[in-house]
């Protein structure tokens, strides 16, 4: 909050001689603009702590906050470059005092500073464009849904499951979508896809089971030939929220439970399940969040869920966190041919060129979207992180579009 304060205060004296020059009635607009975000974070963030406000609206909630967040980053772009030029001036006019006592000449009056001019305009500019793509990325690119095709060859794939499709989808963060036109349109692109399995990797809800109760129709809906399964992820469980008992957390939890029957996806839970064709098999294990960061639940059971399905010839895995992949599954688990994990959402803002790509999510993650082939193993081993389809934090992307992935299987 401080922070946030002194970013507000500087910018608002930086620009406060060209807003008082202005009429009142303009000026006065202008000063509640100004001010409205921090008011609007305050707010939120004040009743957030005796009160469970992401429960009340989520979508509301979760556009409010999401607009504060990108004006304060705009203001934070804004106010880097006029520290700059203010450091120019400060380092001007001590030059300028040193040579004046040197040579004993009177200092000039220069009010116009062309550098220092140059970088608060540059600010002013680069702040604006940021804002503009943010609020673009909200209003357009978060439900610009594409369609990643992806062809994985495994030399011990049985042949009944040769060109098997597969869809994987991930992070619905239902609690973030003021409509559910988007998350028709999706459903409308997965059953045109035609898919054998449709694989659904966790984070359904932001904080409780109630958001995801308006898409229940659009959700049952999903059609593949040999099912829709699901996993859990981090955000699922409920534990994002100051519940008034435990014993509502676990009411919660028996909810999304009874959610996932009605719409007729099925749950993994440190489980798996056979897929058979023709008396040939292909194993669909799937394990509650498990992630190697301690911010994260860490629930689960690898060496439970793969019970049973040790001799399928093909093990397919969902988990959610793809530290999972990258701490336990690739280093002990050879013979899980692909995990499908999500998470990480590429932080919805970065850039993804043909032979660049960039998004402050590799700073975190080493494994953060795409596909990754595990070193120095015996047989082909991969990681999907898939980019996700909803949003949590900013309802927005700028560069890493929300994903819907077609794998299709080969020998």
């Amino acid at each position: 909050m401080v922070f946030l304060l002194a970013v507000d205060i500087y910018l608002w004296y930086s620009l406060k001689s060209k807003i008082t020059s202005l009429a009142l009635p303009v000026k006065f607009t202008i000063g509640i603009l100004y001010w409205l975000p921090l008011v609007a974070f305050l707010f939120l963030t004040s009743i957030s702590s005796v009160n469970n406000v992401n429960l009340v609206h989520p979508p509301l909630v979760s556009y409010i906050f999401g607009t504060a967040v990108i004006i304060y980053f705009a203001k934070l772009l804004t106010v880097i470059f006029f520290l700059l030029a203010d450091f120019y001036r400060i380092i001007l006019f001590i030059f300028r005092h040193a040579r004046a006592k040197k040579t004993g000449k009177p200092i000039k009056d220069r009010t116009n500073i062309s550098r220092g001019k140059f970088l608060r305009t540059i600010g002013l500019a680069t702040g604006g464009l940021f804002f503009s793509g943010m609020v673009i990325g909200m209003v357009k690119w978060a439900h610009d849904f594409r369609v990643r095709r992806i062809g994985l060859n495994f030399p011990n794939l049985p042949w009944p499951f040769e060109g098997l499709r597969i869809v994987q989808i991930s992070d619905l963060h239902l609690g973030s979508w003021a409509s559910t036109d988007p998350i028709e349109e999706a459903v409308q692109i997965i059953n045109d896809l035609d898919a054998d399995l449709v694989l659904f990797t966790g984070d359904l809800v932001n904080y409780s089971t109630k958001e995801a109760f308006r898409f229940k129709d659009a959700l049952e809906s999903i059609k593949a030939r040999h099912g829709v399964y699901a996993i859990l992820g981090n955000h699922d469980y409920g534990d994002y929220v100051n519940w008034n008992s435990e014993a509502e957390k676990v009411e919660n939890m028996n909810s999304l439970y009874s959610f996932f029957e009605e719409i007729g996806w099925k749950l993994l839970r440190n489980e798996n399940d056979i897929i058979e064709i023709e008396g040939e098999k292909l194993a669909l294990i799937g394990v509650e969040n498990w992630s190697a960061s301690n911010r994260f639940p860490k629930l689960g059971k690898l060496s439970k869920a793969i019970e049973g399905a040790e001799d399928s010839p093909v093990k397919i895995l969902l988990s959610h966190d793809p530290t999972h992949w990258e701490k336990e599954v690739s280093l002990k688990y050879p013979d899980i041919d692909l995990t499908l994990s999500g998470h990480t959402h590429g932080f919805q803002f970065g850039v993804e060129l043909k032979h660049f790509r960039w998004s402050f999510a590799q700073y975190v993650y080493k494994y953060w979207a795409g596909l990754y082939k595990a070193e120095n193993a015996k047989k082909p081993q991969y990681l999907y992180v898939n980019r996700g389809l909803g949003m949590i934090g900013y309802p927005g992307r700028v560069g890493i579009l929300p994903e819907i992935t077609l794998f299709t299987l080969n020998s």
